[in-house]
């Protein structure tokens, strides 16, 4: 380099440009950390950061939804008494309204009779001989009772149909893991059982049970 081209590159004109383009670099990076968040792996962030998945969120609400149905759970001929009494009083009552109606938890001691296709018929003391009870035992678990059972999930809270669809099968999913993966359905008729569940109150008469607590006798 000659000595012009090498006192040019001092000028103090040049310096200040530079030291200019420093500056806004600087700001540039500093907005860029300051928007930037950083999320432990594994936290609550992390989980919302990433894609939705089914099987993460089944494994964390259905002992929620457990816990809760336990809590609230009313005794079966308790129940049976008050739909058959006033089905929309009852359901306001004991349940959680949905579109196509109330989720009703419940408990009850009973023996199992026949099983037909993923259900077992279930007999329980103290019901009126025309109200029909089943228990859903698998290897399905058909609708979405217990993901409406508390009231607390909403299609609001995600992206898309397909996505609150999925959520309900999950926690289905997740509830034959831990409550019906050491019962064998097919040998339960005769057996007698303690129960806590949710069903839809649609007919009063017909209660097609989702369990989430099984005691086998």
């Amino acid at each position: 380099m000659n000595t012009q081209t090498e006192h040019a590159a001092f000028k103090p004109g040049n310096t200040k440009l530079i030291a200019a383009g420093i500056a806004a670099a600087l700001i540039v990076i500093g907005a860029i950390a300051a928007d930037t968040k950083v999320v432990k792996i594994g936290s609550e962030h992390d989980v919302r950061e990433q894609a939705f998945s089914p099987e993460t969120y089944g494994v964390q609400e259905f002992p929620k939804i457990q816990a809760d149905v336990e809590k609230r759970a009313v005794d079966a001929a308790t129940l049976s008494s008050a739909v058959l009494a006033d089905k929309k009083a009852a359901g306001e009552k004991y349940g959680v309204a949905t579109s196509t109606g109330p989720v009703m938890p419940v408990s009850f001691t009973g023996t199992f009779g026949t099983r037909k296709s993923n259900y077992n018929d279930i007999k329980i003391d103290g019901l009126p001989a025309d109200v029909t009870v089943r228990v859903q035992t698998g290897p399905a678990i058909n609708g979405t009772d217990l993901r409406d059972a508390t009231g607390a999930i909403a299609f609001g809270q995600f992206t898309n149909q397909i996505e609150y669809q999925d959520a309900g099968s999950a926690i289905n999913n997740e509830m034959k893991k831990a409550v019906l993966a050491g019962i064998d359905a097919e040998a339960l008729t005769g057996k007698t059982a303690s129960i806590v569940g949710v069903f839809k109150l649609i007919n009063p008469k017909n209660w097609l049970v989702t369990p989430v607590k099984v005691d086998v006798k």
